[in-house]
C-alpha cells in the first residue's frame, strides 16, 4: 500500500479523534460537570444503600441542565458487590423492549433509584422547545440515562427538542438486548455521550476480560449477567481523547484498561473529570499528532493514534506483540462496524431511486390498458409477439427491483419499536399501496401461468399482507370515486380462482358435492365483484374483450343460463365506460 498523508486516515478512523476534540473544546462538557459539582450533599435517611439526588439549573441561553449525583459510598466495592444485579424488563421501562428484543435487563440499583425519584422528576416543568442537558456522575449518570430514556418515550418529536445525556464515569447500565433495543432507535442512541477516563475504575465495574470474550463470540442476545455499552463513549487520558460507537470495541477497550490498572491504587474512587477536561481543552491534539507526515498503513496507524490518545497503549508499546494484538482486534471490529454502516439499508434514500422503476411500470400499464389490459398483456406476452416479450422482460427487471426494495423496507419498519414504527409506516403506506397495486397483479399473473392455485393462502408474499394492513390501519374514510387502477391488488387472484371453479362446474366427471362447493364460490365471487363495482374500485381493463374476467363471465353465464338474474348480470347488461372507469348506468 502506498504512503498516504496522515490527514487522510482521519476520513476512516480519525473522526473519533476529531469529534472527541470538538466535544472537549466546547463548553458543553465543562458546564455539565460544573452542574454536577453544584449538587448539594445527598440527604440521609434513604432506604437504599447509597443515595442519589439531583439539581435543576438554568443557563443564560435558556438551556436547562438536570444533574444527578450520588453519595460517596457508591464506590467500586459496592457496585461489584451487592449493587451489580440486573433486573429483566423492570416496571416503567417495558417501553424499551422491541419486537427484536422483547426482553431487556437493566441495572437493578439504577432502576430502584430512578423509581424513588420518578414522582419528583415527573413534576418538573421543562420547556420541550428549549435545549435540555441531562447529566450525572457514577451511579448518578445511570439515573441520568434512565431519565433521558423516560423523556424520549414521552416527548412529541414534532414540538420537542431531544435531550442530550452526558454521563461521567458511569457504570454500564444494561445487557446486550438493552443496548440493541436502544440502537434500533437511531434518534435515541444519538442522544447519549458517556465520558470515561482511563484512570476511573467505576465505568469498568461490570467489565472483565471474560465477558468481553463472551461478547465477541455472541451473535444473539447474551445472558443477563452480561453488560453492554450503548451510545457514544468518549475515552480520555492525559494523552488525549477519542470517541467510539461500536459496543464491542468499547467493551474491549474497557477490559484492556482494567488489565492495565491491576495492582494500581484501587483506593481512588472519585475521579476529577473537570481537571482532565480543562487539560484536554487546552491541547491541540490533531496539531500535535500531525508532526508525523506519512504513514504506510493508514488503517492501523489511525487505530494506533486512537489507542494512544486514550492511554491504552504507550508510544513505545506500538511494536510489542500485545499492542499489535489489541490493534488487530480493534481494527477487525471497526471494519465490521463501518461495513455494516455503509451497507445499512436506508428506505428513505432508496425510495427516490425506486421512482424510476415504478414510472417504467406505469408506462407499461398505460400502453397496455386498451390493448389487452395490464394484467392480461403481461400474462399472455409469450403469445403476443416478440415486442411484447421484450417489453415484459424490461418490466420484470423493474418488478424484481421494486419487490426487493419493499420486502427490505417492510422488514426494516416492522422491526422498529411501536411508536417509531407507526410514524414511519404513515410516511410509507401510500407509496407502498401504489407499489402493491402496480406489482402484485403481475405476481398473480406469473403464479397462475404456472398452473398453481390458491394464491391468497399459498402464494402471497408476507410483505404484501403487511402493506395492505398499513392502509387498513389508517382508518381514513373511503371516497366513492372512479379509479384508474383496481384498488384490491388481489383482484385478479379472485378472478383466477373463479375461473378454476368454472372449470370444475364444466367438468362432466366432477361429483355433485364438488359442484355445489364450486357454485357457492361463484356466488361469493359475484358478491365480491359487485361490492368492488359499487365502490368504484375496479378498473375498466377487467371488462375488455378477451380479458380473464370476461372469459369467466362468458363461461359462468353459459353454466347459469340466460334466464339467470343477479345484481352482477343486471350490471353487465347496462355497463358503460367513461374516462377509463366503470360507471353504473340504469343500475340501482
Amino acid at each position: 500500500m502506498g504512503k498516504l498523508p496522515l490527514h487522510s486516515l482521519f476520513c476512516r478512523y480519525g473522526s473519533g479523534l476529531e469529534l472527541a476534540n470538538l466535544a472537549v473544546s466546547s463548553d458543553l462538557l465543562l458546564k455539565a460537570w460544573d452542574a454536577i459539582l453544584e449538587i448539594p450533599p445527598t440527604p440521609s435517611g434513604s432506604n437504599l444503600p447509597v443515595s442519589v439526588t439531583y439539581k435543576v439549573s438554568q443557563l443564560p441561553n435558556q438551556t436547562t441542565i438536570v444533574a444527578f449525583g450520588c453519595s460517596s459510598n457508591c464506590n467500586l466495592q459496592h457496585l461489584q458487590g451487592e449493587g451489580s444485579d440486573l433486573v429483566s424488563s423492570p416496571a416503567g421501562f417495558q417501553f424499551v423492549c422491541t419486537k427484536v428484543n422483547p426482553s431487556v435487563s437493566i441495572h437493578k440499583a439504577a432502576t430502584d433509584h430512578f423509581a424513588s425519584l420518578q414522582a419528583q422528576l415527573s413534576a418538573l416543568k421543562i420547556d420541550p422547545a428549549s435545549p435540555l442537558i441531562i447529566t450525572g456522575r457514577s451511579l448518578g449518570g445511570s439515573i441520568a440515562s434512565l431519565f433521558t430514556l423516560w423523556l424520549l418515550d414521552r416527548m412529541d418529536p414534532r414540538i420537542s427538542k431531544r435531550p442530550i445525556c452526558v454521563t461521567f464515569g458511569s457504570p454500564l447500565l444494561g445487557d446486550k438486548a438493552f443496548q440493541q433495543a436502544i440502537s434500533e432507535r437511531a434518534t435515541w442512541v444519538s442522544c447519549f455521550l458517556h465520558i470515561v477516563s482511563n484512570q476511573d475504575l467505576i465505568p469498568r465495574a461490570f467489565v472483565s476480560p471474560e465477558n468481553t470474550s463472551l461478547a465477541a463470540q455472541s451473535t444473539h442476545q447474551t445472558s443477563t449477567s452480561m453488560y453492554m455499552p450503548f451510545g457514544t463513549t468518549l475515552f480520555c487520558s492525559e494523552s488525549g481523547c477519542a470517541g467510539f460507537e461500536e459496543p464491542e470495541t468499547i467493551l474491549l477497550l474497557m477490559a484492556e484498561m482494567s488489565l492495565k490498572s491491576l495492582g494500581a491504587n484501587q483506593g481512588l474512587q472519585v475521579f476529577d473529570y473537570g481537571g482532565v477536561l480543562k487539560t484536554l481543552k487546552s491541547k491541540a491534539i490533531l496539531r500535535k499528532i500531525g508532526k508525523a507526515s506519512e504513514v504506510t498503513n493508514p488503517n492501523r496507524a489511525g487505530i494506533t493514534l486512537l489507542l494512544q490518545a486514550i492511554g491504552v497503549i504507550e508510544t513505545q508499546e506500538q511494536e510489542t506483540s500485545e499492542a499489535n494484538a489489541l490493534i488487530t482486534k480493534v481494527e477487525k471490529k471497526l471494519e465490521i462496524f463501518l461495513r455494516r454502516r455503509k451497507n445499512a439499508f436506508d428506505p428513505n434514500k432508496d425510495l427516490n431511486n425506486r421512482k424510476v422503476n415504478l414510472a417504467n411500470m406505469e408506462w407499461y400499464k398505460k400502453v397496455t390498458t386498451n390493448d389487452g389490459g395490464y394484467y392480461d398483456s403481461y400474462k399472455n406476452a409469450q403469445f403476443r409477439g416478440r415486442d411484447e416479450l421484450l417489453n415484459k422482460a424490461k418490466i420484470v427487471k423493474d418488478q424484481r427491483i421494486l419487490k426487493q426494495y419493499w420486502i427490505k423496507t417492510v422488514e426494516d419498519i416492522e422491526r422498529k419499536p411501536q411508536k417509531e414504527g407507526a410514524s414511519i409506516r404513515t410516511r410509507f403506506k401510500y407509496g407502498g399501496t401504489n407499489y402493491r397495486r402496480m406489482v402484485e397483479p403481475l405476481d398473480i399473473a406469473e403464479y397462475y401461468s404456472q398452473g398453481k392455485k390458491n394464491y391468497l393462502k399459498e402464494g402471497r408474499s408476507e410483505h404484501y399482507k403487511v402493506l395492505e394492513q398499513w392502509l387498513k390501519d389508517d382508518k381514513v374514510s373511503e371516497k366513492k370515486q372512479a379509479v384508474g387502477m383496481t384498488e384490491d391488488s388481489c383482484f385478479w387472484a379472485h378472478v383466477e380462482e373463479a375461473n378454476i371453479s368454472c372449470g370444475v362446474l364444466k367438468d362432466g366427471e366432477t361429483s355433485q358435492g364438488d359442484k355445489e362447493v364450486s357454485l357457492e364460490k361463484m356466488v361469493e365471487f359475484e358478491n365480491y365483484m359487485m361490492n368492488s363495482i359499487e365502490k368504484y374500485s375496479v378498473s375498466t381493463e377487467a371488462f375488455l374483450e378477451g380479458s380473464t374476467f370476461m372469459k369467466w363471465w362468458q363461461d359462468y353465464i353459459s353454466i347459469r343460463g340466460n334466464s339467470y338474474e343477479s345484481k352482477l348480470t343486471s350490471f353487465m347488461k347496462n355497463k358503460k365506460e367513461s374516462s377509463g372507469s366503470m360507471v353504473l348506468m340504469d343500475y340501482k
